[in-house]
Order: C-alpha cells, then sequence, then structure tokens
C-alpha cells in the first residue's frame, strides 16, 4: 500500500518535500499535484520506475514522456532548441504547457519518442511540484495521470489512492485541481504546431 501525504498547496512543508525527495532516489513512483491535474513522476535515471508507470497507463513507444524542470536552465542539456522556440518558451513557463523539443543524447532512449527521437519538456508553476524538484535538483521523469481510456487528467487525490495505492509508492494530496491536460506544442520545426489543447493558452503558439 502506498504511502499518502497532505501538503499544503501553497506552503508546501519541507519535511515532507524531503521525505518525498527521499522515496524517489529511492526508487519510488509518485502521484504528485501539478498545474493541470495529478501527474505520475520518477527519477530520470530509474529505468524499472518507469516501466512500472508505463504499466499503469498502458503506453507504449510512441508516448513522448515528459522531463519536468524547474526552469529553463536546464534545456540545453537534454534538448536541441533555436532562438525562436526558445522565446517562445521562456515567454509561456512556468506555467501550462508541454513542450515537444528533438532530444540531445543526455536523454535515454527509453524516454524518446522511438520514431521522432523527441521528449516533452515542462516547467510547471505548482508550488508543491516546484519544491520537489528543488530538492531533488534534477528534473522528474513525468507523464500526466491519465488512466487508460479516458481523455483527462486525474484531479481527486483520495480517489487516485484507491484506484492506485497498490500500483505506486506515494500520492500526494496538493488540493482538488481541474482535469484538463497541459496543451502540448511541438516546437521540432520552425512553425509551432499545437498537439493537444488543454488548459493552456493556445493563442501565443498561432
Amino acid at each position: 500500500m502506498s504511502q499518502f501525504f497532505t501538503i499544503h498547496p501553497e506552503n508546501p512543508q519541507p519535511r515532507l518535500i524531503t521525505q518525498t525527495a527521499d522515496l524517489l532516489r529511492k526508487g519510488a513512483v509518485i502521484v504528485y499535484p501539478t498545474d493541470s491535474g495529478y501527474a505520475l513522476g520518477c527519477r530520470l535515471e530509474d529505468k524499472t520506475a518507469m516501466e512500472r508507470i508505463c504499466r499503469i497507463r498502458k503506453l507504449d513507444g510512441n508516448h513522448n514522456f515528459t522531463l519536468v524542470c524547474r526552469d529553463l536552465s536546464e534545456l540545453s542539456t537534454y534538448a536541441h532548441v533555436d532562438n525562436q522556440a526558445f522565446r517562445l518558451m521562456k515567454n509561456n513557463t512556468p506555467g501550462k504547457y508541454t513542450f515537444i523539443l528533438k532530444a540531445t543524447k543526455e536523454v535515454p532512449r527509453r524516454l524518446m519518442n522511438d520514431r521522432r527521437k523527441t521528449i516533452g519538456l515542462r516547467v510547471p508553476s505548482n508550488p508543491i511540484a516546484l519544491a520537489l524538484l528543488e530538492t531533488m535538483d534534477e528534473p522528474l521523469m513525468s507523464t500526466t495521470l491519465m488512466l487508460p481510456g479516458n481523455d483527462f487528467a486525474e484531479s481527486d487525490p483520495e480517489v487516485i489512492n484507491d484506484r492506485l495505492g497498490k500500483l505506486v509508492d506515494l500520492v500526494i494530496h496538493g488540493g482538488f485541481l481541474g482535469q484538463q491536460p497541459t496543451t502540448v506544442i511541438d516546437l521540432t520545426n520552425d512553425t509551432p504546431v499545437v498537439v493537444r489543447e488543454g488548459v493552456g493558452d493556445i493563442s501565443p503558439f498561432l
């Protein structure tokens, strides 16, 4: 059975953030809040944890996993991005967007889209997510918690705990969130492409 932490959505308790980071370093899969519903997360280097996430969501090799970063300073390590794309990202982060970019060799192959060699990148504004990223001092491998057959993000941590408590190591209750996932923007070419319209405003990319 997983652990269940109730963390304040605006002022996260440092003790619980530290405990969460310790669990992740030991190989945990967690459910945590973002600015667009709840997400599944694990350490970037943890292949076993990533495989568990794939089983929970029934994902295949064409899925774009997301690196959740505290800011854009880590961008060049993991993605190829030109000046125009960088300006678009800088003007719209942190926020409710996932950006699809060409991955660098620093990204493990298992995290890339098999066909396109791309990776998603996201900078959230959720205080719990940001506190966790700051404590970890590294990006999280993440994917929106959308269960098989659903096209919405899970928003109720108590329901999530009831359904996934035996499949994950920790569920963080960070409030009841919206059900729309992030807006996904493909920046791999000269012109931005809206792949999925979610909670983020698409007008800056049209």
